[in-house]
């Protein structure tokens, strides 16, 4: 933080304005279930979001390997921001739209997955490439602090106060994104741009195809988001498995965030692992154990056997355990963040590192999107216990498979970072 002030500005503003971030996030799923009392329906604003998320996130990519950083990141926030003011005024007029929430909520992540590849094709710029693990880590801090206090606000919010002051509060956390971009110098790719249009995406994409190490920790962040996932499930296990309604959904994100942050503060000692691909199967493994325990519970509780519990009644010893789980699902999925985040900073030229960066930010935030729409469709097929004890046993399967069968991710250096 010391070394480089722009970064300081940077990872606050984003940090503050996470908080908002998420905030709308959980309280969108929150209104939707209120108007439908459908889990497919709350799948719903991720598979409406899904496709503009994948082909903005890849040009929005390539733009950054065109044009100023900087700029681009501004524009995206403003469109982002203009998004969530909408979103709020709907909700004090009482317009009770889910197409509309629909559509707002996938300009909101259409931009913000702009605004994020762009931010983070900029830190190697302000960095050394020493600190670039630190500053992993910072991200899960601020990551951690956006999704511990952000859906527990919300959850306390919409249940005290209602949609329109729980939005309205993101339309002003998100000025202090603004600031931390608005005050960056110019930062424009270095070395010969790359023309706008289509063939430097796709040279984007042939770059990727040589590069087996970044290509397989995008794969692994796939399997775990698509197969353990369970934030579409927590309206409905809120109101009939675990009880308490939207502050119980609130809890429960928070509690998974908390779990990314505890492992960010102890980061330090991941800073001198080398064999960085072996350590991110691992810790996907991990996550798919704590994934499929959560399953497990949710399978007792529809039995009866962990007690019973309605919106109004909690089962309080059935949540500790959920948020337990959770918690330990947040630490592991941060682990593997900051080593994935750091193969990517550190074996990508800084030519190429916009588009790859958008590759890289349509993974993560569109994996659980697709992650959101198999829960919701096999909790309807089957029960709310399913998608997370199945996907468990995906997760873990798969990526022993990986690390078996890709030896040069496994044997990743990254004393000598090759993508």
């Amino acid at each position: 933080m010391r070394s480089s002030p722009a970064f300081a500005r940077l990872w606050i503003g984003g940090s503050i304005s996470g908080i908002g971030g998420q905030m709308t996030i959980v309280a969108i799923g929150l209104q939707v279930y209120d108007l439908t009392q459908s889990t497919l329906a709350v799948s719903g604003v991720a598979l409406f979001a899904l496709l503009p998320m994948v082909f903005f996130g890849i040009y929005g990519g390539m733009l950054a390997d065109v044009v100023d950083r900087r700029l681009l990141a501004l524009l995206s926030a403003i469109l982002a921001w203009g998004s969530t003011v909408t979103i709020a005024l709907l909700a004090w007029f009482h317009v009770d739209n889910v197409w509309l929430l629909y559509v707002l909520a996938t300009v909101n992540s259409v931009a913000a997955t702009v605004v994020s590849s762009t931010r983070m094709a900029i830190l190697p710029r302000l960095l050394d490439r020493r600190l670039i693990p630190a500053a992993s880590a910072l991200g899960g801090i601020s990551t951690g602090v956006s999704v511990t206090l952000g859906p527990a606000l919300a959850g306390v919010l919409v249940a005290a106060v209602g949609f329109g002051w729980t939005y309205s509060v993101d339309v002003v956390l998100f000025v202090f994104a603004f600031l931390g971009i608005a005050t960056l110098p110019s930062i424009v790719p270095e070395g010969e741009a790359a023309k706008p249009g289509w063939a430097s995406v796709v040279e984007g994409l042939r770059f990727l195809r040589t590069a087996p190490n970044v290509r397989m920790s995008f794969i692994a962040d796939i399997i775990a988001m698509t197969f353990g996932q369970a934030r579409v499930l927590l309206p409905a296990a809120g109101a009939l498995l675990l009880g308490g309604g939207a502050v119980t959904v609130g809890v429960l994100t928070a509690a998974f965030a908390i779990g990314a942050l505890i492992s960010s503060v102890f980061s330090g000692p991941l800073g001198h692992v080398r064999f960085q691909g072996l350590a991110v199967g691992r810790s996907v493994i991990v996550y798919g154990a704590f994934i499929l325990a959560l399953g497990i519970e949710l399978g007792l509780l529809t039995t009866g056997w962990f007690g019973k519990a309605d919106a109004a009644h909690p089962n309080v010893p059935a949540i500790v355990v959920a948020c337990l789980l959770f918690a330990g699902a947040g630490a592991a999925d941060n682990v593997s963040s900051i080593f994935r985040q750091t193969i990517l900073q550190t074996a990508t030229p800084d030519t190429m590192r916009g588009r790859i960066q958008g590759v890289f930010t349509v993974v993560v935030t569109g994996g659980p999107r697709l992650g959101d729409l198999y829960a919701g469709a096999a909790a309807a097929l089957v029960a709310l216990w399913f998608p997370p004890a199945f996907g468990g046993v995906v997760i873990i399967a798969a990526l022993l498979l990986l690390l078996r069968f890709q030896p040069t991710f496994r044997h990743y250096d990254a004393m000598h970072p090759t993508p």
